[in-house]
């Protein structure tokens, strides 16, 4: 029988007892946790939760950074019986209530007060207990529901001898253990249902194909909510025995990253993105010297990669020092998934000598389920089925093999909790709503989302979001709408990335305030011009930006502009940006904006300016 994820913990620690399982940096010092150490507080965890009356089945939620106390509070709670269901810690106060409502939630691990908060402003008649982890300001708020992790763990300590173990022989791996959140990509997430079996031999079937061990170190930076952190700081941190690795505070996430030098990292696009923007526009503050030996470090590693191979040379002159800089000198395996990632930003890291291998799956297929294969590393595709037992087809497809990527396997989800239909699970198989095609040599190529296709008012097929990341490669952009369905032509809806602009502005001496008054400066515009001619260049005719406007704002998953895992919700963008949208493709040279935004604060702020439509090259 497949063992549970509490089972797991207890043969480590009977077995590994003293290895280091955990590390978490703490007032700028790192802090190990052992197996024993680990497996001792998730017990009086459970068996405190059992003490104050949580029963099997019910729902355990946890929102906070990631934390030791977050993984042992789920795993504390899949040792009851429960259910886990995990909360982005930036999600805003009614998201939370709508999840924790929804799902029933009988207990909550809440990191701190910032996250306690948003429990008590909510209407959470279910909601028995809050357990916080950090007691700083928590002596002013008065709830008979809170109970610190402290007291939760003296309750378990009272509790009776081989109490715990009753527990564990009492352990269903076939019951669902997880409630997930979908990407909710057009509305409110969904919560797949995980079984604790399910997510044990997919883990498996996945280090089958990409094995690691005691010896490997993993940095946890992405949400403990999302499938693919679920995966490797559960699945494969207890399995296969990883040492996970937590940072002391997001701001302090690179840092903490190079100490560490970890052996295998899973990115998002966005943070890859991110950290390519950050190489270059450090270069273009570097001395001359410095420069050069950057262009033809990287000349020379692009040239290498287009002839299968690797640059001694530019690894000398450039790239083992810059490794070295941003923490990869150790790195065996480095991956990325949750959404595309543009082939430039793909082809500039396996320049550099960092070995990026492309992820893909959902949520309802326990995370991803396609990887490249050693030695097949393609920057156009996902790789091949990691398993003999993962089914994958293009069903219906056109004259170019162009169709919807459908998928079964043996540890897919058991449906959505409090929904009757399983949504896109038709005869067992998850159409997943993307569209693919099979390359010659049988790996898959993911194009975009089927809905997001766009076709002009000539009959011109694009994808946008192969432009957007073509964009996106811009040290300037942090992101990108590229428009143009059902239109004459393509246009765009840049945001600047403020960290970079912002630095080159003050480089040349152009004076500003605000995102929005350095977003409307015509020097920025004019800058933002020549990296869209520049994507133009490599683009077809038909699949060219023709103009294009730069925000006034960013992005934000709390406006509902994307999702928590940075995905663009493009309906959302549409309706909320339709007068803007209309007065691009109407010929306006200038559009007038006087609109509010709301902080995450509650406080509002008026917005007043005016966007320049930029005719690109």
């Amino acid at each position: 029988m497949t063992p549970t994820l509490p089972q797991i913990l207890a043969r480590n620690a009977r077995e590994h007892g003293p290895e280091v399982a955990l590390r978490e940096k703490e007032l700028g010092i790192w802090r190990s946790t052992t197996w024993a150490d680990y497996d001792r507080r998730t017990r009086l965890f459970a068996l405190g939760l059992q003490a104050l009356g949580v029963a099997r089945g019910e729902v355990v939620g946890l929102i906070g950074d990631n934390r030791p106390d977050w993984v042992m509070g789920e795993i504390a709670a899949h040792a009851l019986g429960c259910k886990s269901l995990g909360l982005y810690r930036d999600a805003l106060d009614d998201e939370v209530a709508y999840l924790l409502a929804f799902s029933g939630a009988v207990a909550v691990f809440a990191e701190d007060e910032e996250q306690v908060d948003k429990l008590l402003s909510s209407e959470l008649p279910a909601l028995r207990h809050i357990v916080f982890s950090d007691p700083r300001g928590m002596w002013k708020l008065q709830d008979p529901r809170l109970i610190s992790a402290a007291a939760l763990v003296a309750l378990g300590e009272a509790a009776a001898p081989g109490a715990y173990e009753a527990l564990l022989d009492q352990q269903d791996p076939e019951a669902v253990a997880v409630l997930c959140t979908t990407s909710g990509t057009t509305a409110r997430p969904k919560l797949a249902m995980l079984s604790a079996g399910a997510l044990v031999r997919h883990c498996q079937a996945y280090l089958a194909a990409d094995p690691k061990g005691p010896d490997d170190d993993y940095v946890s930076v992405l949400p403990l909510p999302w499938i693919m952190e679920q995966i490797y700081v559960l699945g494969w941190g207890l399995i296969a025995r990883m040492r996970v690795n937590f940072v002391e505070e997001p701001e302090t996430m690179m840092a903490d990253f190079r100490e560490i030098g970890p052996s295998f990292v899973l990115f998002a696009p966005r943070m890859w993105e991110a950290i390519a923007a950050d190489v270059r526009a450090r270069m273009l503050d570097a001395s001359p010297l410095k420069r050069r030996m950057y262009e033809f470090g990287m000349a020379r590693g692009l040239a290498a990669l287009e002839r299968g191979g690797h640059s001694r040379l530019a690894d000398l002159f450039a790239f083992r020092a810059l490794r070295d800089r941003l923490g990869f000198s150790r790195l065996r395996s480095a991956a990325t998934g949750g959404a595309a990632l543009g082939p430039d930003t793909f082809r500039f890291f396996q320049a550099m000598g960092a070995p990026m291998r492309q992820l893909y799956g959902q949520t309802e297929l326990l995370g991803a389920y396609t990887l490249h294969r050693p030695g097949e590393v393609d920057f156009d595709t996902v790789g091949v089925p990691f398993n003999a037992d993962i089914e994958l087809q293009v069903k219906e497809p056109d004259v170019n093999g162009v169709g919807e990527i459908v998928t079964r396997h043996p540890n897919m989800f058991l449906g959505y909790h409090g929904m009757a239909d399983t949504g896109d699970v038709r005869d067992g198989w998850m159409h997943t709503g993307d569209a693919g095609y099979f390359d010659k040599r049988g790996q898959l190529v993911v194009i975009d989302r089927i809905k997001d296709i766009a076709t002009t008012r000539g009959g011109e097929r694009f994808s946008p979001q192969f432009i957007e990341n073509k964009l996106k490669f811009s040290p300037y952009v942090a992101e990108a709408v590229v428009l143009g369905d059902g239109r004459p032509h393509l246009s765009a809806m840049l945001c600047i990335r403020f960290s970079i602009v912002s630095k080159w502005a003050e480089r040349n001496r152009i004076a500003f305030t605000t995102y929005t008054d350095l977003s409307s400066r015509p020097e920025v515009l004019e800058l933002l011009a020549g990296e869209v001619a520049r994507v133009n260049a490599t683009l077809p005719e038909h699949s060219r930006v023709r103009d294009f406007i730069l925000l006034y704002k960013e992005l934000d998953a709390d406006d509902d502009e994307l999702t928590r895992t940075r995905k663009v919700r493009r309906g959302v963008v549409n309706q909320k940006y339709a007068d803007i949208i209309e007065a691009i493709y109407s010929g306006a040279v200038a559009i007038p904006v006087d609109t509010e935004i709301k902080f995450q604060d509650g406080t509002r702020s008026r917005i007043r300016t005016t966007l320049t439509v930029r005719k690109a090259a």
